[in-house]
């Protein structure tokens, strides 16, 4: 008769991050449980050395496998407090994991090391929470879909009306570029913080989208007209997909459809690189981007999102579409742009 084998308890403990062989165990982990590329070690890292937020996180083991895995950035600010976020600046994050015990035993364990670091909020995005905890599945949507297998096919693949616009972008007298080059980078912040001073947004720091790149698999697409860049967008390369990321034009680009082609190049672009889906992130459910991307042909698919507030404590409030922060951004669309640039990012790198 054989004799029972003994099965290791789980055990939750908070990642060595500063040693590479943890990293590598965690990279590893999350390629063969295809997480995001905000799981990954490197994300984490990138948002640490652009914006100054800790990278943290905590692991799940049975012995000496992994069983679970929940990326943590610890965000600080002034305006907003402190936050636990799963992950920083991403659109994806939280546990990824074997069971819903494992994924429980990372959320109470969550709870604990934001106490002790003194976040009074931990922000998931994505994947499973306690029941306790405030969960939302109608606040923003995702759109993706697979690509093409040619030029000809992308361009049919898009609905009638959009595809007329995206006509019109091709026979304009734009020109492409497509880099990782301190030309391309320094084009892409200076479109970029226009395009969200225009929203009275804050800019992140220029700083994070350096790290993003230098650390993770991601470049530029830029559209010019006349030798000035009037659209760019900073893209993502992960598991086969591509995600345009950071984008935005310029005043005029509208009227030049340059967004539009930006996109559509950007389809092109990343088929060529071996990508099979485009993902185009995440947009506020009933936004004007989300309506947008519907257009494209893309159908929206509800996010998930959980977060707890530790007892006592207010909720955080970062959410730029809340009442309580529209005359701020009603403000923030009358600045300089030069103002805007220099204030936005120690605003924005607070945002999480």
């Amino acid at each position: 008769m054989n004799a029972p084998v003994a099965i290791s308890p789980t055990a939750v403990r908070r990642a060595r991050l500063a040693e590479p062989d943890e990293v590598r165990r965690i990279e590893r982990f999350v390629a063969d449980t295809g997480g995001s590329v905000f799981h990954r070690p490197a994300w984490l890292a990138a948002v640490e050395n652009g914006t100054g937020h800790a990278a943290t996180g905590l692991l799940a083991e049975r012995g000496a496998s992994i069983t679970g895995w929940l990326p943590l950035s610890v965000v600080h600010s002034p305006i907003f407090g402190r936050l636990l976020a799963s992950s920083g600046f991403a659109v994806e994050g939280g546990v990824l994991g074997q069971g819903a015990d494992t994924a429980m035993a990372l959320c109470r364990a969550a709870e604990e090391l934001a106490q002790r670091l003194s976040c009074p909020t931990v922000e998931l995005r994505g994947g499973p929470a306690p029941p306790e905890w405030e969960h939302c599945t109608d606040s923003h949507s995702g759109f993706v879909r697979p690509l093409a297998d040619d030029d000809d096919a992308q361009l049919a693949a898009i609905p009638r009306k959009q595809r007329a616009e995206v006509r019109k972008s091709l026979k304009g007298d734009l020109r492409v570029t497509v880099g990782n080059r301190e030309s391309d980078r320094e084009n892409h912040y200076a479109v970029y913080a226009q395009s969200v001073r225009n929203l009275g947004t804050p800019v992140f720091p220029r700083a994070l989208f350096e790290a993003v790149l230098d650390r993770l698999d991601s470049d530029i697409l830029t559209v010019s007209m006349g030798g000035r860049p009037v659209a760019s967008v900073l893209s993502l390369y992960h598991g086969g997909a591509v995600m345009p990321y950071w984008g935005g034009g310029t005043q005029e680009a509208r009227s030049l459809r340059a967004n539009d082609r930006m996109y559509f190049e950007l389809m092109l672009h990343a088929r060529r690189r071996g990508c099979e889906r485009f993902d185009f992130g995440r947009s506020k459910t009933g936004s004007g981007a989300w309506h947008y991307k519907k257009t494209w042909g893309f159908e929206p698919h509800p996010l998930a999102y959980a977060s707890w507030t530790a007892p006592g404590s207010k909720a955080r409030d970062a959410d730029p579409t809340s009442e309580a922060h529209q005359s701020r951004i009603a403000l923030w669309k009358r600045l300089p742009l030069p103002v805007a640039n220099r204030f936005g990012p120690l605003v924005a790198r607070g945002l999480g």
